[in-house]
């Protein structure tokens, strides 16, 4: 079934008080970043670009597009931080819900159609409150780095064993969260990791987590670039999986005691 065009899902959101825009976190991708940003506008729905301290020009790539805002961090403060600060410039809007997608150029943002369609029920006069994962699909091919594959399979199964839901692409970028939910959640981890752990909090929290099918490219026009480093970032998803599953059976009430200390 083809996803609503834009104007449908923006009036079916926005008619119900449940707007949503973009946030597109951007680290040293020059080259992709700004037909990401101008597909993104090209929705109708308002767009937040965090530039994360890069060094290669990326935020004044984009700086200037009508219909996107530029937030700049001083510094690289991690993908985890910078999705937090779209979604915070996001509330100002109002926006209910985010779409984020990176800015290397291998997912279309006009796939976000499908993403958002997931919230929409038959008979719903407003979308329905979760968070939305995009699963990639062709992952099976010679392009695919041997780290996207095993990632993919290590992170599922952790993010399960650490109580959150069971999911067939935990690492996917592309997603929907519900911007108020997610801003409440008490995730910690600020880099990579924050999008497995927001995973596991938002199981906690009792928000529904849904897939949808998404495409992917590894080889976008203007080539590939990746910040993720195996090794540094599987340590690091190793750290956020323990803590995790150490918290995992500690009484609700007294992880929430915790949090507001």
């Amino acid at each position: 079934m083809d996803a609503p065009s834009w104007p449908a899902l923006r009036a079916r959101f926005g008619g119900s008080g449940a707007a949503f825009g973009f946030v597109i976190p951007v680290y040293n991708h020059v080259r992709n970043v700004r037909q990401v940003v101008l597909a993104a506008v090209a929705s109708g729905a308002p767009v937040i670009v965090v530039d994360d301290g890069s060094t290669d020009g990326s935020g004044d790539a984009v700086a200037g597009i009508p219909g996107a805002k530029l937030v700049r961090h001083e510094k690289n403060l991690g993908k985890g931080a910078a999705i937090l600060s779209g979604l915070r410039n996001l509330t100002v809007l109002p926006a209910r819900f985010a779409v984020t997608v990176d800015a290397d150029g291998q997912h279309s943002p006009d796939d976000a159609r499908g993403l958002l369609a997931a919230l929409l029920s038959d008979g719903e006069s407003s979308p329905r409150v979760g968070l939305v994962l995009g699963a990639r699909t062709g992952m099976k091919g010679q392009a695919v780095p041997w780290s996207s594959r095993m990632g993919r399979g290590f992170s599922g199964f952790w993010v399960w064993t650490s109580g959150g839901p069971a999911l067939s692409d935990s690492q996917s970028g592309f997603r929907v969260y519900p911007v108020a939910e997610t801003l409440a959640l008490p995730t910690r981890a600020r880099r990579f990791e924050f999008e497995v752990e927001v995973l596991v909090q938002a199981r906690r929290a009792g928000i529904p987590i849904l897939e949808a099918p998404i495409s992917v490219t590894y080889q976008p026009p203007g080539g590939r670039v990746s910040h993720f480093r195996p090794w540094r970032d599987f340590g690091r998803n190793a750290a956020t999986f323990t803590r995790l599953i150490a918290t995992r059976f500690v009484p609700r009430r007294r992880r929430k005691d915790h949090h507001e200390a």
